[in-house]
């Protein structure tokens, strides 16, 4: 009986760390390589250091992204249908920003009202199989956090 009791309190313990490895582990949260430094997103509330959010309503927004339908005219463009020239740049390392999409504000956390109209902060244009565009707005204010980086040199 004892051994029975031990396998079932082992079992529910092994499932969740094969859950947690296979969520830790995953590569296939979106990303963008920025330089030295990559921003990712993770749904590891936990881990992310930047946690934005979104809302429907502009007054309660502190930044304005913008969908546009022209890359030129964008900040930020993704697009992601073709082969990527760098197949690691978003391998995780020390420099990675992680950045959670919360139902809620989080700490003075970054809102973010996206439409595709009126005036923005960020115009980002997407084309994009795995990216979602509330993903590359999430992304594209996670670099602008605290400490900005370079938006020059991303790559996918």
């Amino acid at each position: 009986m004892l051994r029975f009791k031990i396998l079932a309190s082992v079992v529910p313990l092994l499932a969740a760390a094969v859950f947690a490895r296979n969520e830790i582990g995953s590569v296939s949260h979106p990303c963008i390589a920025l330089g030295d430094t990559s921003v990712e997103l993770t749904s590891l509330f936990w881990t992310a250091g930047v946690h934005v959010a979104f809302t429907d309503d502009v007054s309660r927004a502190t930044v304005r992204v913008q969908i546009t339908d022209d890359a030129d005219a964008a900040d930020f463009a993704v697009v992601d249908d073709g082969a990527s020239d760098e197949p690691s740049a978003c391998q995780a390392n020390p420099a990675t920003r992680l950045i959670t999409i919360a139902a809620q504000p989080v700490d003075d956390g970054p809102v973010i009202y996206l439409s595709a109209d009126g005036p923005a902060d960020f115009r980002v244009y997407v084309r994009s199989k795995t990216f979602t565009q509330k993903e590359a707005a999430a992304l594209i204010v996670g670099a602008h956090g605290p400490h900005p980086l370079p938006l020059q040199a991303a790559s996918l």
